[in-house]
């Protein structure tokens, strides 16, 4: 089963970037810094590099009519750039992390869930994708919650 991990075109947040400071704290948005690991992007689905500066935002991750609707904080790297999906393998921002993969219908209700620990994402996305119900999987960091990357089948 062959799988395509996107992160978020980065046209949904180049005008937070031009923002100042004070514009981003009216919709409760922050600027910082990187100063070390755990800085993951949603765009390029990598770590910021040390200094790198990114806006801290809420973000809607999961926009649907049903208890599932979900939003929690993310990144995003004023560097990055538009990154194509990760083709049957797993994005560098998954690397040492434990992630929580969600399994939701067409519809959008989840219907099954999974624990991958560091160097489980791949075969976790495998069996959860392997479940002719799931539609698509939703990946999130496992510690702090946050939404990492979006999952589907890809056919060549």
């Amino acid at each position: 089963m062959a799988y395509k991990v996107s992160g978020l075109s980065k046209a949904d947040f180049v005008d937070l970037f031009v923002m100042t400071d004070d514009a981003l704290a009216q919709i409760n948005a922050k600027r910082v810094r990187a100063t070390g690991p755990g800085f993951p992007c949603r765009i390029s689905l990598q770590d910021a590099k040390l200094g790198d500066t990114l806006i801290l935002l809420h973000h809607v991750s999961h926009d649907v009519a049903t208890p599932y609707r979900s939003a929690y904080a993310i990144y995003v790297n004023e560097t990055a750039a538009d990154t194509s999906p990760y083709i049957d393998t797993t994005p560098p921002v998954f690397v040492g992390r434990p992630i929580a993969l969600r399994g939701f219908t067409g519809e959008g209700m989840l219907h099954a869930a999974s624990l991958a620990l560091p160097g489980e994402a791949d075969i976790k996305i495998r069996a959860l994708l392997a479940d002719p119900d799931i539609a698509y999987i939703h990946a999130h960091n496992a510690a702090h919650g946050c939404y990492s990357a979006r999952i589907d089948r890809y056919d060549d």
